[in-house]
């Protein structure tokens, strides 16, 4: 074994600072990354007041939730996430996969409401 994998296994991560839940810090800009309009996300914004959004695939609950309340200035009561698999796809001859990606549904506080259009 070289000196320089011998090292790699040897050596620490960094410990998480007071307070710190993740290792990597995102802005909020950076969690959410677009709003998933659609006739299903419709229905549910007027019914149970819920909206779905396209997220970073490292972003928390917790930070989804601090996110969404620091950007639209709501209060959110609850958050859910899925992790969606990517679609097959085919071009010319080629067969590949679209990315993997992450979704939310927060649902807010009656009271309060977004509006994207």
């Amino acid at each position: 074994m070289s000196e320089a994998t011998a090292k790699k296994k040897t050596q620490k991560r960094a410990p998480l600072l007071p307070g710190q839940k993740t290792r990597m810090q995102l802005l909020p800009h950076q969690i959410l990354l677009r709003p998933l309009v659609t006739e299903k996300g419709m229905h549910r914004s007027t019914r149970y007041n819920q909206y779905a959004f396209e997220i970073n695939s490292l972003a928390t609950k917790q930070d989804v939730k601090q996110a969404v309340e620091e950007l639209f200035d709501v209060k959110v009561l609850k958050v859910r996430t899925q992790r969606r698999k990517g679609k097959p796809r085919r071009h010319k001859f080629r067969y590949g996969y679209t990315k993997n990606w992450k979704k939310a549904v927060v649902t807010l506080d009656p009271e309060h409401r977004i509006n994207f259009f």
